[in-house]
Parts: structure tokens; sequence; C-alpha cells
């Protein structure tokens, strides 16, 4: 079952706002699901965005809880937020944050081929650092590259109200 977003004057649905989240924000928070507890951790990552297709690459060690988990269930969760400014108000219920964010569901998949992982590792070097770097064989083959097909995401922004100040 699809679930929308609740507040829908937060929505973003411009696809160039929704990269402009992307490549600020430098954290994606993965939630999977650990036997029967979930399991969440935050990693960099890179990102295509091809005909409405969010695509996210990931890297760590060839090894560790990640990997084992999304062997056994590749189902995942994803969380992407930036523009975290607080703001006050006059009373409790008017104090906030302004965010922009990115959340959805989709499918982990450890990628093998070393073609594929060097090209993911300079996607995800480009849109940490908005530079170009390639990658040699070697380079590749000392990581692990996790490649998440997000079958479904929405975009969501607070901006900062217009009678509030930030802190």
């Amino acid at each position: 079952m699809k679930r929308g977003i609740t507040r829908r004057e937060r929505e973003v649905t411009d696809l160039e706002e929704i990269i402009g989240i992307l490549n600020r924000a430098k954290i994606v928070h993965v939630g999977m699901i650990d036997g029967n507890r979930p399991y969440v951790v935050p990693m960099n990552y890179g990102y295509t965005l091809e005909n409405g297709k969010l695509t996210l690459y990931l890297h760590g060690a060839k090894e560790g809880r990640k990997l084992d988990i999304l062997r056994e269930n590749p189902n995942v969760f994803i969380e992407i937020d930036t523009d975290i400014v607080p703001f006050e108000g006059h009373t409790a219920c008017h104090y906030g944050i302004c965010y922009s964010s990115v959340m959805g569901e989709g499918t982990a998949e450890i990628v093998e081929d070393s073609e594929e992982k060097k090209e993911a590792l300079s996607i995800l070097m480009k849109t940490q650092t908005e530079k170009d770097f390639t990658f040699t064989d070697r380079m590749a083959s000392i990581v692990t590259v996790i490649k998440i097909h997000v079958d479904e995401f929405t975009a969501k922004k607070r901006p900062l109200p217009t009678n509030m100040t930030s802190k």
C-alpha cells in the first residue's frame, strides 16, 4: 500500500528542487530489518535520478552486520535530510525546525561487477565533493558497493514561517 504525505503543503514535486536536496545533503539513513528488529545506519551516498528513478550508491567494508542483513533481506527504507534550521515562536507550540528531506522504499543490491563498482564510486564522490574521480580495479576491489533502487520516494520541505526568526 502506498502512503502519501500527510502535510501536502510541504510536499516537493519539482525534480530540480529534489535534486537540490540530494546535492546539499551528504548522509542517508538506511533502515533495514535484522530478523525482526529494525537497524538503521547513516552513510555517505552518491545518486542518480534519471526518468524519475532514484538510485543510491553506498560503499563500505567488505564484511559486517549491514551486509549480513542485506543479504538476508534486501528491502530498505531511506531517509535523507538537510537545511536543518531551528526557529523560535511566541509559545512552545510555535517552536520548530525547518528542513528538506527525501524518503523512500527500495531494494539493496551488492554490486559485484568491477566496472559498475568504479562507476558507482565515481558517482558517490561527485555527490559528496562535486569533483570528478576515477577508480582503479584495485581501489574498487577493497570496498563493497551497495546499489539501492528506490522504488518509491517522496520529498518534503518545511520553510521558515513568515512570522518567525531562526536561532
